[in-house]
């Protein structure tokens, strides 16, 4: 068996998992890197672009300084493309077409289950800050039947609370006991999001808009502290690590390096979980050796974690092309029935 035929068989067999990184928002929003490189010419370049005589660090060398500085202009970035999506610029940018067609194949996988061996759920988890998935499950959810959970509940003010992510939702008709259970999607980012917001009682709310002083785990190395210092976003870890250890689970990674050394730990622990499948998706063919240096182990002999690479597709044949990286329109492709994947 071809590892797509591979993928799209567990796809719609398994209890499906996705872990979304910053790689699938390229193109709107700028790689940890690029902040730093903007934060190091705003203190180290002249008004004309030349270097200063003195710097606080070189180039590409980035002090504890220029980190903190271009950490800053994520969030700021993050918040003004948020804000920008929400209010309909962005329709026809292609990062939010991607994520609008991830969200619509999702919900054709879960169609596409026997509820019988697994329940119709998908979880995606996702360390971003913006709203891109937000905004698709909005859209798809105006034309497809599916139940959106994001672990809020409450009506005017919505408070995030993980227990509810524990729900399953049926539908039975009227003239019938006939009970069918409606697909349903689980969003979880455990390094929050711009629309979150603390209110009284240390609760979080999850606003429909970005708000000014977001709830999330700013990037700033102290990630794995703080995640675990605040039972919010322990939470929504742990809900990662009890969804990897059950039997029968599968876990697509697009667009995420392992850079966040919490994730790294509970990834290695879950790959202990040998009915586990995971499969990450490297956006080149020399990704794989980075992601292997970040998940800080020899994974030479472990049978249940795949790396896909642009090269595997090209050789697909027929069934599909690709050349360029694995983006998030093109796994979209992959994980699609019978779908091809074009170059």
């Amino acid at each position: 068996m071809h590892i797509l035929e591979e993928i799209r068989e567990v796809a719609v067999s398994k209890n499906v998992n996705f872990l979304i990184g910053s790689g699938c928002s390229v193109g709107t929003i700028g790689t940890m890197g690029e902040y730093w490189g903007d934060a190091w010419k705003e203190k180290n370049l002249n008004e004309d672009g030349t270097e200063k005589s003195s710097t606080c660090c070189k180039e590409k060398e980035y002090c504890k300084a220029c980190q903190k500085r271009g950490n800053e202009l994520l969030v700021i970035d993050v918040k003004k493309v948020s804000k920008e999506l929400l209010e309909g610029k962005l329709e026809e940018n292609f990062v939010t077409k991607n994520y609008n067609f991830f969200i619509s194949e999702v919900v054709n996988l879960m169609n596409r289950m026997n509820s019988r061996q697994n329940p119709k759920n998908i979880n995606i988890f996702t360390t971003n800050y913006d709203l891109f998935i937000e905004d698709a499950l909005d859209k798809v959810s105006k034309t497809e039947t599916f139940v959106i959970n994001d672990g809020a509940r409450g009506y005017f003010k919505r408070i995030l609370d993980s227990s509810n992510f524990n729900r399953t939702v049926s539908y039975r008709g009227p003239s019938n006991n006939y009970i069918d259970e409606i697909p349903s999607i689980s969003l979880i980012k455990p390094h929050g999001s711009v629309n979150w917001e603390k209110v009284e009682s240390d609760n979080i709310e999850i606003k429909t808009e970005v708000v000014d002083t977001p709830v999330i785990v700013k990037p700033d190395g102290r990630e794995p502290r703080v995640t675990f210092e605040r039972n919010y976003f322990h939470d929504m870890l742990r809900i990662f690590q009890t969804e990897l250890d059950k039997p029968q689970s599968v876990l697509f990674v697009i667009g995420f390096s392992f850079q966040d050394i919490h994730i790294v730990k509970m990834m290695q622990r879950a790959l202990r979980n040998k009915e586990l499948n995971a499969y990450i998706f490297c956006y080149s063919n020399n990704t794989e050796s980075t992601i292997r240096k970040n998940l800080e182990c020899e994974l030479s002999d472990i049978k249940n974690l795949k790396f896909i690479l642009p090269r595997d597709i090209q050789s697909a044949g027929p069934m599909g092309k690709q050349e360029s990286g694995l983006t998030l329109e093109v796994v979209t492709n992959i994980l699609k029935s019978g779908g091809k994947v074009d170059g």
